[in-house]
């Protein structure tokens, strides 16, 4: 495994924007250079460490999602390769295979969040209210419960160290206008619904998950950032998986899990994580790649 990278360094190209995970470099009017670092953000929080592979497998696994998906909605990806971009070998070399070239497109103020499990925050709504985001469900579910039917609960984009907030669909017709907001959550509950049917014969479970679009010049929509990663999703092995406990996650929930024992308040600066911890996220995000990505 290659040393982690907790942020990029290309004195070749302007550096535009430094997300939680991902670092943003212009290329020219068309194209960014988007490398995905080693960070990991829990909570909203950047932790100080990063986990060594990580942006690799996060850049391959969402390369995979994305091609299985292209039949519904353009992407982000380019063929452009990378070393027609970054010309000196010793970067790239530094970089492994973090970086990617994809189009410049305008991105939309909104996750689309799906929920096909009752687990995390929808857990915790649903034990107070009854409801997920708003929406009713039955009585008497249990945590983990695969819901009726998949929800779609989008919520803001907040900026690195801001919190995302939930908000209701008409809030992100306000926000899209109502024929992008509808094509918005179709193409969400479709795309979790499909790629859910195909993890789930890999032995992994989709919980949750988040997309995020944008537009071109052209007004048409796209599917940007990330998808169906262990940073953006919740998976589960199906071995493991008994409704009315939390399961064992490839993600990095396992993160989350060792935050809530400590005495943190969920603000900057993140809390150092234990190298046992750091070495585990590690293989978990490694063995998620393998079982999604490895041709049967």
């Amino acid at each position: 495994m290659r040393d982690a990278i907790y942020q990029a360094d290309i004195p070749e190209l302007t550096l535009r924007h430094r997300g939680k995970v991902r670092d943003l470099y212009d290329v020219d009017e068309a194209h960014w250079l988007i490398v995905t670092s080693d960070r990991l953000s829990a909570f909203d929080v950047v932790l100080p460490q990063a986990i060594p592979g990580k942006g690799e497998v996060l850049t391959q696994v969402a390369d995979f999602w994305f091609k299985r998906t292209e039949h519904l909605l353009p992407n982000h990806l380019t063929n452009i390769p990378v070393e027609q971009i970054l010309t000196d070998p010793t970067t790239r070399q530094s970089l492994g295979n973090r970086a990617i070239v994809v189009k410049k497109l305008r991105p939309l103020p909104i996750e689309a969040i799906v929920r096909g499990y009752l687990i995390g925050s929808g857990w915790a709504d649903y034990q107070s209210t009854g409801h997920v985001c708003g929406l009713k469900l039955p009585d008497n579910l249990r945590i983990a419960d695969k819901l009726p039917e998949p929800l779609y609960t989008p919520s803001t984009k907040a900026a690195v160290g801001g919190h995302d907030e939930n908000i209701d669909f008409a809030a992100t017709i306000d926000l899209l206008g109502a024929d992008l907001a509808t094509q918005i959550k179709q193409l969400s509950l479709q795309i979790y619904t499909e790629s859910a049917a195909y993890a789930l014969q890999r032995g992994i479970i989709i919980a949750d998950t988040k997309f995020e679009f944008g537009l071109d010049e052209n007004h048409q929509l796209h599917l940007i950032d990330e998808v169906l990663t262990p940073d953006s999703s919740r998976f589960w092995p199906v071995n493991q998986y008994r409704p009315g406990i939390s399961p064992p996650s490839f993600d990095k929930q396992f993160v989350r899990d060792y935050l809530e024992t400590l005495d943190w308040d969920k603000t900057p600066p993140g809390p150092e994580l234990p190298l046992k911890v750091i070495q585990k996220t590690a293989e978990k995000y490694q063995e998620a790649k393998l079982q999604l990505t490895t041709p049967a």
